[in-house]
């Protein structure tokens, strides 16, 4: 049997609204209009995307835990049948709302870019936000344990870790030092940064995005199975370089293709996920035809051209730049210029 035409995953950026001001933010969140919809019109969104019927749902941002009515939301896709995954900084995490989400999401992921405060507060733009990422996993470990105590169904929940220069060797220390903190942990993710948002600005690939040899490392064999050595032998632990979602030409002719719609929070739906530019918003547009125009983007000739020669990342994040500017409106073209330079002027 045919698998239905539409994306096999979904991400909803819910909100520009954060806490937090890190220094990769894909999305630059707290730093832009937040741009979130009534509670209604997310409801709305919500039925748009189950009808869709992708296998999962990404709910991100911002900071997700900042919706009031959030698990309205995904229990609106949720009793669709959708997996959804919500991914969270911890900073707003509670024992209530573990508990609910526990009830409602497949999966709960809290991002945690450093393995000691120092770093992790450094990239993510706020003090203290590494003892609020380590309470929100306590919290999460906590609920976990009651669910298995009650003979409920297990939290799964863990650890989501955007690689950079200045953290790239902490990767041991979270599977020594903060895995074996939670008893209930299921996996820690480590993804290499891509040039999208904050992370494609001009200098941040020689100062942050991993180096080539980084990249060879990541996906050497012999490192991931150390790094899972290390590891509580319950714990997944997965390495990625993300470079599936630079959606490279020749990866597309070889079928890696990363087949998912991203959604921004007034419903406004990106023709690729990590680059500007959109193709109609959920709430007024088919979405057979929303995911048809997306998938033209693909093999748009400007995207082919500025793509085709990128193999390192520095190229990978010139071509960012290309392709966010000719496919942004006037007011993403505005945006893009009103970054501030990295690093900062001493």
């Amino acid at each position: 049997m045919a698998r239905h035409e539409g994306p096999d995953e979904v991400i909803w950026d819910i909100t520009y609204a954060c806490p937090l001001r890190c220094v990769h933010c894909y999305s630059e969140s707290g730093r832009r209009p937040a741009r979130r919809l009534s509670e209604d019109g997310m409801l709305r969104v919500a039925e748009a995307i189950a009808a869709m019927r992708p296998e999962g749902v990404s709910i991100a941002g911002g900071e997700p835990l900042l919706i009031p009515n959030l698990i309205q939301v995904i229990e609106r896709m949720a009793d669709a049948g959708l997996k959804v995954a919500v991914y969270t900084s911890g900073w707003l995490m509670d024992h209530d709302t573990a508990r609910k989400l526990a009830d409602v999401c497949d999966k709960v992921v809290v991002s945690v870019d450093g393995a000691t405060p120092e770093v992790h507060d450094r990239i993510r733009g706020r003090q203290g936000s590494f003892s609020r990422a380590m309470r929100a996993l306590t919290i999460l470990d906590e609920v976990g344990a009651e669910r298995k105590s009650g003979g409920r169904p297990p939290l799964d929940f863990g650890i989501d870790c955007v690689l950079l220069q200045s953290n790239f060797q902490h990767m041991e220390l979270f599977c020594e030092a903060i895995a074996s903190r939670f008893g209930h942990l299921r996996f820690i993710a480590f993804g290499a940064a891509v040039p999208g948002g904050l992370a494609s600005r001009p200098r941040f690939d020689e100062h942050e995005l991993l180096t080539e040899e980084q990249i060879n490392r990541l996906n050497d064999p012999d490192h991931a199975r150390r790094l899972r050595s290390l590891a509580p032998a319950s714990v997944m632990v997965g390495t990625t370089d993300n470079r599936i979602l630079q959606m490279h030409p020749e990866l597309i002719a070889r079928g890696f293709v990363f087949n998912a719609l991203q959604i921004e929070p007034d419903g406004e739906v990106r023709a690729m996920p990590i680059y500007e530019g959109t193709v109609g918003n959920i709430l007024t547009d088919p979405p057979d035809v929303l995911w048809k125009r997306a998938k033209a983007r693909w093999s748009d000739p400007f995207v082919t051209n500025v793509l085709g020669p990128a193999t390192t990342m520095k190229q990978w994040a010139e071509a960012a730049r290309l392709i966010d500017r000719h496919f942004g409106s006037a007011a993403v073209r505005e945006r893009i210029s009103r970054r501030p330079e990295f690093p900062l002027p001493s």
